[in-house]
C-alpha cells in the first residue's frame, strides 16, 4: 500500500472510532477484556501520543505515559494524540528516521502503518463494544493487516524475544500453516522449537491448518476480533491442536 493510502485509512478509521467512542463509555469491550470503552479511548490517544513523540525525539519515550495523561478526559486525550500524530506525519517524509521496536524499519513509515492498523483494529473493538454495525475493512487494508501481523509482529517476536514463546515453541513437532486472503494473498507459516518463520505465496506442499476467507474475515479472525460469529467467515482445515499452537504465538506477539 502507498503510505497515502494508509493516511487515508487512518482518518477515515479515526473518524469513525471517534464518533461511536462519544457514547457508552463505561460499556466493556468484549475483545479486550477488563477494559471500558473510556479504557480503550484513553489507550488509542496515549498510543497516538507515544508514536508522536518517537518522530519527534527519534527514539521512543521512556518512562510512559505521563502522569499528567490521568487528569484529562478520554476523549479528549484522543483528540490530543489524533493532532499530535497528524502534525508529525504532515512535517516528515515516510523514509525519514523514527524510533520504533522493529529493529528492520527505524522509519516514518513504519509508524504510518502501524497507526493505520492499530486503529481499524480499535475501531472494530468500540463498534463491537457499543453494539453498532462493524464498519467493513478496505481489502487492501486488510491484507497489509495480516502481513504485519504474520511477519511484524510474530515472526519478528519470536526471533527477537525467543524466550516468550518456549512454553508454546518447544514441544512443537514442526507444523506448516497456509493463510488465504481472498483469492490473491496468501502466506505459508512454519513453526518449531524457535521457529515462526513466514513465506508469502501458498508454496508448495500439505499444510497441517488451511485458514482462508475474505481479507476482513481473515484479519479479524487472526486478531480475534471476529466477534459474536466466531470464525465468522473463515474456513479453517486441519488438526484443532496446530490451529492452538498458532494463535497462541500470535496472542503472545501482540500483547
Amino acid at each position: 500500500m502507498e503510505f497515502t493510502r494508509f493516511l487515508d485509512c487512518l482518518a477515515a478509521d479515526h473518524d469513525r472510532l471517534r464518533d461511536v467512542v462519544e457514547t457508552d463509555a463505561d460499556a466493556p469491550v468484549p475483545t479486550c477484556p477488563g477494559w471500558t470503552v473510556a479504557d480503550l479511548t484513553r489507550h488509542v490517544g496515549e498510543v497516538y501520543l507515544h508514536k508522536a513523540a518517537a518522530m519527534r525525539d527519534g527514539a521512543e519515550p521512556e518512562p510512559w505515559p505521563p502522569k499528567e495523561f490521568a487528569e484529562q478526559a478520554p476523549t479528549a486525550l484522543l483528540d490530543r494524540g489524533y493532532t499530535a500524530l497528524r502534525a508529525e506525519f504532515a512535517t516528515r517524509a515516510p523514509e525519514d528516521p523514527a524510533g520504533t521496536w522493529y529493529g528492520p524499519d527505524q522509519s516514518v513509515g513504519f509508524w504510518i502503518r502501524r497507526m493505520a492498523q492499530e486503529t481499524v483494529v480499535h475501531r472494530i473493538d468500540a463498534e463491537l463494544a457499543t453494539g453498532r454495525p462493524v464498519t467493513a475493512v478496505p481489502d487492501d487494508l486488510a491484507v497489509d493487516g495480516v502481513d504485519e501481523l504474520l511477519k511484524v509482529f510474530a515472526a519478528y517476536a519470536v526471533a527477537e524475544w525467543g524466550d516468550y514463546f518456549t512454553e508454546i515453541l518447544d514441544g512443537s513437532p514442526g507444523r506448516t500453516f497456509l493463510v488465504r486472503a481472498g483469492d490473491d494473498a496468501a502466506w505459508r507459516v512454519r513453526t518449531g522449537p524457535g521457529e515462526f518463520t513466514v513465506t508469502d505465496g501458498a508454496g508448495d506442499g500439505t499444510a497441517d491448518v488451511t485458514l482462508s476467507g475474505s481479507p476482513e474475515d481473515v484479519l479479524r479472525s487472526l486478531w480475534n476480533r471476529a466477534g459474536a460469529d466466531g470464525e465468522r467467515g473463515v474456513t479453517v482445515e486441519g488438526d484443532p491442536r496446530a490451529l492452538a499452537e498458532l494463535r497462541r504465538c500470535l496472542v503472545v506477539a501482540t500483547q
